[in-house]
């Protein structure tokens, strides 16, 4: 165990922090959005759940949700214009904070590319720092499937992008912050992993990190300190 001094210090002179994006920069779960605006929202946010648990291998609870949801072209835009996600508070602020000290900051999504994308904007993230899910369509639109290829596309998958950062970036220490299962689990390669609990509390993470929030005050705080 690393005593909560150590992992302050980890944190604060971290060469990159990645971010889970659902429920932990935003306030939403992306995929349960899309399902309502498809019209199958409680099956969908059911299977979330039980995902983000940890009770489903991960590509397997894409592959049911997708293939329930069938969301067009069309619909993705029409949520993303619609109904945008909200940021999380104090995301904003920390971001900015990071990209101040040269910390360079990662969003690593088990959900879309094309709702990350556009929360990335908002925080002025570059979209070469993106690592999630792309959704594919026919010509006309329809949905077609998702990139089985992509390493986010499964269970490992977010220690997976670390582990590649750490190879072509060559940082020393990376940071993961997130609030599920799939996020615990990319520490290690991560060097600190901090659960966050600021929009849903998932008792597993709750129990098992070493380092537990509920707002991103608490992060700027360390960052000023």
């Amino acid at each position: 165990m690393v005593s909560h001094s150590e992992l302050r210090k980890l944190f604060c002179s971290a060469d990159a922090v990645c971010f889970d994006v659902d429920s932990t920069v935003i306030r939403e779960e992306g995929i349960d959005e899309l399902a309502k605006v498809c019209g199958v929202e409680a099956a969908v946010s059911e299977m979330t759940r039980r995902a983000m648990g940890g009770a489903v291998p991960f590509k397997a609870a894409l592959t049911e949700r997708l293939a329930l949801i069938q969301p067009s072209r069309e619909q993705v835009q029409r949520l993303i214009a619609e109904h945008p996600p909200h940021l999380t508070p104090g995301i904003r602020e920390l971001v900015s904070r990071l990209q101040e000290r040269n910390v360079q900051v990662f969003l690593i999504s088990g959900g879309f590319r094309s709702i990350v994308e556009h929360v990335a904007s908002k925080l002025n993230i570059p979209s070469t720092n993106i690592f999630a899910n792309r959704l594919k369509f026919y010509f006309n639109g329809e949905y077609a499937g998702f990139d089985e290829m992509q390493p986010t596309a499964e269970s490992g998958g977010k220690g997976k992008v670390i582990k590649l950062l750490k190879e072509k970036f060559q940082f020393q220490k990376i940071v993961m912050i997130g609030d599920g299962v799939t996020d615990m689990e990319a520490c290690p390669p991560a060097d600190v992993f901090i659960g966050f609990g600021g929009n849903v509390i998932r008792q597993q993470v709750k129990d098992n990190a070493e380092w537990y929030i509920t707002d991103f005050v608490e992060l700027l705080g360390e960052l000023e300190e």
